[in-house]
């Protein structure tokens, strides 16, 4: 009897969007592998100067400037940049398209398939995410139009804190009025704190399921997250991105009566109020920048503006830490990320400073190491393990969606 013939390997590569306003990030990449194809950004999408910048992998960057009228005309050009590379959307290899997107809600507590219902629910969220969800479904539309017969995923940054507990969740607000409105806390960069909380793990050679960490996620946009066995307890972030650690340009926490004092006092509109808080406070507002590096030399030649913001960041962070070691009880690690958590060695250095008693503490040398890969800073004695992990959002949402494409397969057949 002659042996049947193998069957072809089933797809396996995943192009991950993120689709802003006027821009579009992605990758390509074989989440089995943990292997990233190519990876690029459309910028400027609208006009005359719009911008196409692609990296093949181990490959040379390639860069076009050009009108590129919409996100439409932007997939387009950028399957071609991969059509080039042998890499195209019309591949029997690509399995799905994975989509960023800000904002669940409630509604989504876990990666989705999108048909036509769920891009109502998301298009019904657009209230609380007015920023953000417009562009996501921009970008869903345009790559269901481009290949409708290939699925699609929406990954939210909000669905990993949706196990946090009502009392973590809820804002202590008139509850019918928090219920008709959608108010509660739903938090966001959760793609990269599921990635870093179970990479730390990984990296105590542990299972998530054993391991307590709060993760510091550190950009321009900052959140910090409680992570008790793997799931979300708690997090900074709230209705909006914008409560929580001083960040970039926004304030983080801030006394609510602070809006109604620049309205009545201010005569501020809630407009510029929203501006104010979300565009031009934060380390831009302490001190006129906003980069790290860059605030750090002035704090080096004794500039006290630079200083003051340098120490608020901090300041916030530490009690972060405090509250979400309280929330755990047993911490087991402590991990930086994102741009500033994984390059500026004195954020870490005066974050931990002075948290010994809690059993947490940075090893100098170590600290000052600059390293790709995920790796510990605190001294083999400590009792908590800090860590620097470098996130890859793409990675999780090209994860997420080929684990979800694969199961339905699997239950098809």
């Amino acid at each position: 009897m002659t042996a049947p013939a193998p069957l072809p390997p089933a797809p396996a590569r995943v192009l991950v969007l993120n689709s802003g306003s006027s821009s579009l990030k992605y990758q390509l990449l074989d989440p089995r592998a943990g292997v990233r194809l190519a990876q690029g950004l459309v910028e400027r999408i609208g006009e005359r100067s719009s911008r196409l910048k692609h990296t093949p992998e181990g490959g040379e960057s390639r860069e076009h400037i050009g009108p590129i009228p919409d996100h439409d005309a932007a997939l387009k050009a950028v399957a071609t940049e991969l059509d080039r590379d042998g890499l195209g959307l019309d591949s029997p290899e690509l399995a799905a398209i994975g989509h960023r997107v800000v904002h669940g809600g409630m509604s989504f507590t876990e990666p989705t398939v999108i048909d036509d219902a769920v891009l109502a629910e998301i298009e019904r969220l657009i209230p609380v995410a007015p920023l953000h969800n417009p562009a996501n479904l921009t970008g869903i539309r345009t790559a269901r139009a481009l290949r409708p017969d290939l699925p699609q995923v929406a990954v939210f940054d909000t669905a990993f804190h949706t196990t946090m507990p009502e009392s973590a969740a809820r804002y202590a607000l008139d509850l019918g009025t928090a219920d008709r409105y959608r108010i509660r806390r739903y938090g966001f960069h959760g793609t990269s704190h599921a990635y870093v909380s179970r990479a730390t793990a990984a990296l105590l050679g542990r299972a998530p399921e054993e391991v307590n960490v709060i993760v510091l996620h550190l950009g321009n946009g900052a959140s910090a997250s409680a992570v008790r066995g793997g799931r979300c307890v708690d997090t900074s972030m709230g209705l909006t991105p914008l409560e929580g650690l001083v960040m970039g340009t926004r304030s983080g926490d801030l006394d609510p009566a602070v809006i109604f004092h620049l309205m009545r006092v201010g005569e501020m509109s809630a407009d510029e109020i929203d501006t104010l808080l979300n565009k031009r406070s934060g380390l831009i507002g302490l001190c006129g920048d906003n980069d790290m590096r860059e605030i750090r030399r002035r704090v080096d030649e004794g500039d006290p503006a630079a200083r003051l913001a340098f120490d608020i960041y901090i300041h916030r962070l530490k009690k972060y830490i405090g509250a979400y070691y309280a929330v755990l009880g047993r911490v087991d690690a402590l991990a930086f990320t994102a741009g500033v958590g994984e390059n500026a060695a004195p954020v870490r250095e005066a974050a931990t400073a002075g948290l010994e008693g809690l059993g947490i503490a940075v090893d100098a040398g170590l600290n000052a190491v600059r390293a790709d890969g995920a790796r510990l800073i605190s001294p083999g004695s400590a009792r908590v393990a800090v860590a620097v992990v470098p996130t890859d959002e793409e990675l999780e949402i090209a994860t997420q969606t080929y684990a979800l494409v694969a199961e339905r397969d699997s239950e098809k057949n």
